[in-house]
């Protein structure tokens, strides 16, 4: 059996310890919802669900295949998952006068550093939020929920639920179940930032840190300062080598087909429709993006 082949699992596997403790887990956690996906136990002499395994090996990957700590994660993301309801967030109506233009998700081909045919992207534009950050971040916990949203209609996009290819062993191979992050920062300040800002992004990566490992591939800053660059080249020191490894920094948004290809929005040097034109986005209380309300839709899980 390969790291990677999931139809025999030997019972000494750690997917099948940890498989084996989700009966305890969902007992302490109060709820079994993970990603979109139902997580479910195995009973009656019956394999664990495909799509179980893929929840528990990305929480085993995000510890370095550490079970003790994979259980640990798993069982305080579940009980804030029964608790902040982060589902439901693709369905609330978002104020489009503080969030729009802020974020948004999409698919493209062609991408170079994965070895996927289609990849999910979200792009997150700081620079629309930084002409009135009062308005996008002075409310730290509305925001924090509009990012909520995002991140759930990315994991919508990643279909889990139909996932059929297994997650390598950590590391034995990338993570095929993993979005594309592309942050751009065109017209931001990094010397004034507002302490509005710097508390919702505080809150925003701790609570991603803890609650959604695994769930991005690669992340690409663009339109970052000549400085900047110079600057987040230090803190590679204090950064881990698979953080290392997924981080690219550049000057102007268009060098991002450099990586990408050109299946990207134009604004980004691609030929693909612009991001206002094809992308998902929050719920705005708009019916300007009906593809965006069938993916909240489709991707609900009853509690």
């Amino acid at each position: 059996m390969t790291s990677a082949d999931w139809t025999n699992l030997p019972p000494e596997h750690n997917l099948s310890k940890f498989a084996a403790e989700l009966p305890s887990i969902f007992e302490d956690a109060g709820h079994n919802e993970m990603y979109g996906v139902r997580l479910e136990a195995p009973a009656g002499g019956e394999p664990t669900p495909h799509m179980t395994l893929i929840i528990l090996q990305k929480f085993l990957r995000a510890n370095m295949d550490d079970l003790p700590k994979a259980k640990t994660q798993l069982t305080e993301a579940l009980k804030w998952r029964k608790t902040y309801r982060p589902l439901e967030a693709k369905d609330e109506v978002f104020d489009g006068s503080k969030f729009r233009g802020l974020g948004f998700v999409t698919t493209i081909k062609g991408a170079k550093e994965t070895k996927n045919d289609e990849d999910v992207a979200v792009f997150n534009i700081y620079g629309e939020a930084a002409k009135e950050p009062k308005k996008a971040f002075g409310d730290t916990d509305k925001f924090v929920r509009w990012r909520v949203a995002v991140m759930e209609l990315t994991l919508a996009q990643l279909n889990l639920n139909s996932a059929d290819k297994p997650i390598p062993d950590y590391g034995k191979g990338p993570d095929p179940y993993q979005a594309i992050q592309i942050h751009d920062y065109l017209s931001v300040s990094f010397f004034r930032q507002p302490g509005e800002i710097k508390a919702s992004s505080q809150k925003i990566i701790d609570l991603f840190q803890r609650y959604y490992p695994e769930t991005v591939s690669y992340k690409y800053f663009v339109n970052v300062p000549i400085i900047m660059q110079w600057m987040m080249g230090t803190m590679k020191a204090f950064m881990s080598k698979d953080s290392i490894q997924k981080m690219t920094w550049m000057t102007y948004g268009n060098q991002l087909q450099t990586y990408l290809g050109s299946d990207i929005p134009r604004e980004y040097g691609g030929t693909s429709a612009s991001l206002k034109e094809k992308a998902l986005t929050p719920n705005y209380g708009e019916a300007t993006n009906d593809q965006s309300a069938k993916v909240r839709q489709a991707a609900d899980v009853d509690d």
